[in-house]
């Protein structure tokens, strides 16, 4: 019988969907499976969302069904997981799955300012302390859910619960702990400080273990129910946005776009950078000694594929192309919500402006131009933010993610930054890519070869200052509405 080839099963948990993917030594994905991800709204806090983890467990096992389908000709030699960054499982003593709270749960809003001097957080965790990061949310469960944190015992990021699922052992990935308000990033470790402030013990917090090692073997009853070898190993995954990172293999001091339901903007770098004005974050990356200078311009591409949904929800994004090629006329602006670095507070409402009484060239393509024109105004801020802090040099920046899948939002990247934006084929999957890497890291295996797909160069342009200019405008009037 011929010998199978070697594969990895990379599972992905993102903040709107479940994945789960086959893929190749050399980075080809073989194929893969999605599902949303199901939250249910937590009433006891103004703005608390949860999931169930055994919902989440049995949708990562019916997805890695359908997968291993191909299995017949292939065998898994390991597998990975990578997750949204924030979202944590609390597990009881025993193991047991408790709740889950994904990164959009701020439970602990209320309780932010039982942190006394936030500038003392931000300096040991390299982001100023909100509610979006794991500890609030863990002292949100302690102080409403007491038939919860009755049981607690411990926590994990998501993918770190997904690999303990597999493999029986507890632990929390570095890149992963750096989200969580509980970790000296710096030091790289768990900080007794920290944890004083949020009246949680540090001898309760898992083990961290580095990515691309492997934590065990694949535990006997759960290779047997994923129809799996037995031998196959659980390799250490990381953050989703530090594995997208990973797959375009980036050099220090590059910089990467992050195209998904956010756009985290990244500068890989050698030391611990801060800002002055707290704006960007630093979190640890996914090797022994890097670390990710961050801005991001917040809610994205989650507001391009809503109004795909709306304007377009039978065609493809082919056609989307088309019609924003045809447009001679750009007749709205729009200001969606995103995050600006050097604002102290995000847009929390948001809309189109264009010109009354409505124009018979309004279209819906005008409407998707501004929706793009505002996530490429708004990666400009944040990048422009970035470069304050630490200068880029570079005349490129990478970027990956499903977002950049539109050539329209590619080249006004390129337009607004003034450099070439380069595209590696893997940019669609570029999270289960960065899973594959690590694995092989782990099993030293040979890294596939890096193959650009297209580079786009900025074209100057005067109206692309004059609606820049109108975006900025734009923003301004939201503001100032909301402050009234």
């Amino acid at each position: 019988m011929a010998r199978k080839e070697e594969v990895y099963l990379v599972v992905d948990i993102g903040t709107g969907n479940v994945r789960v993917a086959l893929a190749k030594i050399s980075g080809e994905i073989i194929d893969i499976e999605r599902e949303n991800l199901i939250y249910h709204k937590d009433n006891q806090y103004p703005e608390a969302l949860y999931f169930e983890p055994h919902i989440l467990w049995q949708q990562v096992h019916r997805l890695a069904q359908k997968v291993l389908l191909h299995a017949v000709t292939y065998q898994v030699i390991a597998v990975t997981a990578t997750s949204q960054r924030e979202g944590i499982v609390l597990v009881d003593q025993a193991g047991k799955a408790l709740i889950g709270l994904p990164n959009i749960d701020h439970r602990g809003r209320e309780w932010e300012n039982l942190i006394a001097d936030k500038s003392a957080v931000y300096k040991l965790t390299g982001r100023y302390p909100t509610s979006l990061f794991s500890a609030l949310k863990v002292v949100g469960i302690r102080n409403k859910r007491p038939e919860i944190w009755n049981a607690y015992n411990t926590f994990m990021s998501i993918s770190d619960w997904v690999e303990f699922m597999f493999s029986g052992v507890l632990h929390y990935e570095h890149s992963q702990a750096s989200e969580t308000l509980l970790y000296d990033v710096a030091a790289k470790n768990w900080s007794p400080e920290l944890c004083r402030i949020f009246d949680l013990k540090t001898e309760t917090l898992p083990p961290l273990t580095d990515s691309g090692t492997v934590l065990g073997k694949v535990k006997t009853e759960v290779a047997d129910f994923f129809n799996i070898s037995n031998t196959a190993v659980v390799v250490v995954g990381g953050a989703d946005t530090q594995l997208a990172v990973q797959s375009t293999q980036p050099a220090a001091d590059d910089v990467v776009i992050v195209s998904g339901t956010t756009t985290p903007i990244i500068k890989v770098t050698n030391e611990y950078q801060l800002d002055e004005q707290e704006r960007t974050w630093t979190g640890r990356h996914i090797d022994e000694n890097s670390f990710m200078l961050e801005a991001n311009a917040g809610v994205t591409g989650l507001n391009y594929q809503r109004l795909k949904e709306v304007f377009y929800p039978n065609e493809d994004y082919d056609v989307i192309e088309e019609e924003l090629n045809a447009l001679d006329c750009y007749q709205c602006v729009a200001s969606l919500g995103s995050l600006l670095a050097d604002e102290k507070t995000p847009l929390t409402r948001g809309g189109f402006l264009f010109d009354a009484p409505v124009s018979h060239q309004l279209s819906r393509g005008s409407f998707v131009w501004a929706t793009l024109w505002d996530i490429a105004c708004s990666i400009k801020g944040n990048y422009d933010s970035l470069c304050e802090v630490s200068e880029h040099q570079q005349d490129y920046i990478w970027a990956c993610g499903g977002g950049v899948q539109s050539k329209t939002l590619r080249q006004f990247i390129a337009n607004l930054l003034g450099k070439k934006i380069i595209i590696c084929d893997s940019y669609r999957q570029s999270s289960v890519v960065g899973g594959v890497f690590i694995c092989n890291d782990a099993l030293g295996k040979p890294q596939p070869q890096r193959k650009i797909m297209e580079t786009i160069y900025p074209e100057k342009s005067a109206a692309d200052e004059k609606n820049f200019a109108e975006w900025k405008k734009t923003r301004t009037s939201f503001r100032d509405l909301l402050s009234q």
